[in-house]
């Protein structure tokens, strides 16, 4: 296995965060996933654009295979883009989505090998393996795009929004609207704000660890 000059240094950085940070803190655990809380209600506080981008710049960076990196997003900004999206939400989704301050169109690209000379450039065709197997590049896609969504509400909450994803809704019609033409595809929505949080419900349970672990 032979090392350049840029796998050394991330090498050396990787040595460098290992030695500055062995484990989260308590208090960001909470804030990103053992007390955070799906909202479904919103306060009236904007959302920057410049924090969408920061949402961006944190998600990509999580590991997805052959770094194929498939997803692809649209925010919703405007009550305009969001009317466009009315008509392809189950009923109980529709007040919340209309009233979110932004919603996230959690999309993935089945074509992304297209993008293998820039994403994976020591070996283009490990991806590009996938341009005459479309069913396998749907797979890859999908997987990996939905990889990516969960960074994506990770990410949103370590910048201090709330997130409310949701998969109440006609992907055909989501595709229709905002993907014609192009080889992306919807994943799931997410809603995104500043909570209210006096709309949230108590918790539901989850399963303990020996009831869907298994230790070989």
């Amino acid at each position: 296995m032979t090392f350049d000059e840029q796998d050394l240094a991330a090498q050396t950085s990787l040595r460098q965060l290992k030695k500055d940070i062995q484990t989260a803190e308590p208090a960001t655990l909470r804030l990103l996933l053992t007390e955070a809380r799906t909202i479904n209600t919103w306060t009236n506080q904007e959302v920057a654009v410049e924090t969408l981008k920061e949402i961006y710049e944190i998600m990509k960076m999580g590991p997805t295979s052959a770094n194929n990196c498939p997803a692809r997003l649209i925010f919703l900004k405007s009550p305009d883009a969001r009317e466009r999206l009315r008509k392809a939400l189950k009923p109980n989704n529709v007040d919340k989505t209309m009233k979110a301050p932004i919603t996230a169109i959690i999309g993935y690209d089945i074509a992304f090998w297209k993008h293998a000379e820039k994403t994976f450039p020591q070996s283009p065709a490990t991806q590009q393996a996938f341009k005459d197997n479309p069913s396998g590049s749907q797979i890859a896609a999908f997987r990996n795009g939905s990889l990516q969504g969960a960074y994506f509400i990770i990410a949103s909450r370590a910048v201090g929004l709330d997130c409310g994803p949701m998969s109440g809704f006609d992907n055909a019609l989501v595709d229709e609207e905002f993907f014609a033409g192009t080889t992306f595809r919807s994943n799931f929505l997410c809603n995104l704000g500043y909570g209210d949080v006096s709309g949230t419900f108590k918790r539901l349970p989850r399963h303990e660890f020996d009831e869907v672990c298994k230790i070989f």
